[in-house]
């Protein structure tokens, strides 16, 4: 606790002007109040639902510590966070489709499909701090591999045997994993035009002009509270028809 408010005191100051500061500080609240409702309400559901809402919660808590930090590096130092960013990303993403194979339990989805999307989300992610930062001269090429890797997702949701399960569950569940399958068809569409905006390429003249900081955080906080609260109204409604 004295680490934290140590911390808090140091914090560099914001100048008005901020406008990425701005979105970092307000990302950072906005998840730490998302997980602040999403662990309190836990108590309110059954067993089988909680573990789905601490996830919820898990997802925005760990956005949360990271924004803070990313927030405090670029006020201190004027750059891109992006190394504190993809650590965010590689430990929250494949949250993110643990709780797709959470509310598919009830049709009968393994585990296997949990680990399949766990591992296209890694490799989606790994390829892009590559391409982002590691090798920039390649970064056409990395972004196809993440690319890649995005779109198996997508298909699998959309049309594969996540879908199916979605279907075969029905109801409110149906309705829970087509609003997540919109989030990732969406809202993480955002990401790879962040990344088009920070790297270099034939999409120079297209997205050059964008600051990716600002891309990243809006569409950190919509993807990430937004997918909380889906599974959050799916429990309510289980939980109302038990």
């Amino acid at each position: 606790m004295t680490a934290l408010l140590t911390t808090l005191t140091m914090a560099s100051k914001m100048a008005p002007d901020d406008y990425v500061g701005f979105t970092f500080f307000v990302g950072c609240m906005a998840m730490m109040a998302a997980s602040a409702f999403f662990f309190l309400s836990m108590n309110g559901f059954d067993t089988k639902w909680r573990t789905s809402i601490l996830v919820s919660g898990l997802i925005t808590f760990i956005a949360a510590v990271h924004y803070w930090y990313m927030r405090d590096y670029w006020a201190s130092f004027g750059e891109s966070p992006t190394f504190f960013r993809y650590v965010d990303w590689v430990l929250t993403v494949p949250l993110m489709c643990v709780e797709f194979y959470l509310i598919l339990k009830v049709a009968g989805a393994k585990k296997s499909l949990m680990w399949r999307m766990i591992f296209l989300s890694v490799v989606m992610l790994v390829t892009g701090y590559f391409g982002e930062t590691i090798d920039r001269g390649n970064a056409q090429v990395w972004g196809l591999i993440s690319g890649i890797a995005y779109f198996v997702i997508v298909y699998d949701i959309w049309m594969g045997s996540a879908k199916k399960l979605a279907e075969a569950a029905g109801g409110a569940t149906l309705s829970a994993h087509k609003m997540l399958s919109w989030f990732v068809l969406v809202g993480w569409a955002i990401y790879p035009i962040g990344y088009m905006a920070g790297t270099p390429g034939w999409y120079d003249g297209i997205f050059g002009g964008l600051n990716l900081d600002v891309v990243y955080n809006i569409g950190d906080a919509v993807n990430k509270i937004g997918f909380g609260l889906v599974v959050y109204g799916l429990a309510v409604a289980k939980q109302n028809e038990a």
